[in-house]
């Protein structure tokens, strides 16, 4: 009975795999492809990916998009973390109160959060007369660690509720200053949700497109921005050429992590 449950089961979980899957599977086909063509295959050739280093725009627009995800996941971190710490001393009602405000971004859709920011950015640079805030690097910058951080703060939060508070006070007894406490007791066992959150951070950036497209200038618009754009018209294959390079990369990251991480375990095993 329980075989015959299984194979149907086996049978959706292809089905889903392959629904995910293949776009990116003809994505990474046809980046070889010696042709513009997105349904004719002419013949294997390299020329997109040669063509896509002499290409200026797409290249810049992926230094400009792994500058600010790395940037803004590395502030919303820090930010996201000090903030979880600070909720989580507050008492039990106020803790709510804040913790509803922090989801209100996420729950939010990003073209409301995305002309929100653009609006608050043209506001403060044309009637304050803020020019650090017209619309660049910065308010990209800015946006980006808008939407991360309450991110960081639902990632770090459940290790502050699982963390032994009596440990911190021990150490505290036994004379260690408040960062020393922290450094030793409580960063250890909250480490793995910070991880997260910057990971997690560091996706959403990378792969943000509306607020992007609201809080960017025009000589620091994002891949994604870019990317978007070509759909009026026609995307290059090299943009085909660019998200391979980036899906293998992703993979082989994801491969060496589980690799390391099952190195630890049969380590852990062994002693």
């Amino acid at each position: 009975m329980k075989k015959k449950r299984a194979v149907p089961s086996k049978v959706y979980m292809a089905v889903v795999f392959i629904f995910m899957y293949a776009p990116i599977v003809l994505l990474m086909i046809f980046s070889f492809n010696n042709s513009k063509s997105r349904s004719v295959w002419r013949g294997f050739t390299l020329k997109w990916y040669r063509s896509l280093i002499h290409n200026d725009t797409i290249i810049h627009a992926l230094e400009v998009t792994l500058a600010v995800s790395i940037l803004a996941a590395l502030i919303a971190t820090i930010l996201g973390t000090s903030a979880a710490l600070g909720i989580f001393a507050m008492r039990r009602r106020p803790r709510q109160i804040t913790m509803n405000a922090n989801n209100i971004p996420m729950m939010n859709p990003d073209i409301i959060l995305g002309v929100s920011l653009m609006l608050m950015f043209i506001f403060m640079a044309r009637t304050m007369h803020l020019q650090i805030f017209r619309l660049g690097f910065l308010t990209l910058l800015i946006a980006h660690i808008t939407f991360n951080t309450p991110y960081v703060i639902l990632s770090v939060m459940p290790r502050l509720r699982q963390m032994d508070q009596k440990q911190y006070e021990a150490a505290r007894d036994l004379g260690a200053t408040n960062m020393q406490a922290f450094r030793l007791v409580v960063l250890p066992q909250i480490k793995s949700g910070i991880v997260t959150g910057l990971i997690l951070s560091f996706t959403m950036s990378i792969d943000d497109v509306v607020v992007s497209y609201f809080t960017s200038g025009p000589t620091t618009e994002t891949l994604g921005v870019i990317i978007f754009g070509m759909t009026r018209k026609r995307i290059s294959p090299e943009i085909n050429a660019l998200c391979t390079i980036m899906f293998v990369v992703v993979l082989l990251l994801l491969l060496l992590i589980n690799y390391r991480e099952l190195k630890v375990n049969e380590e852990e095993a062994q002693e």
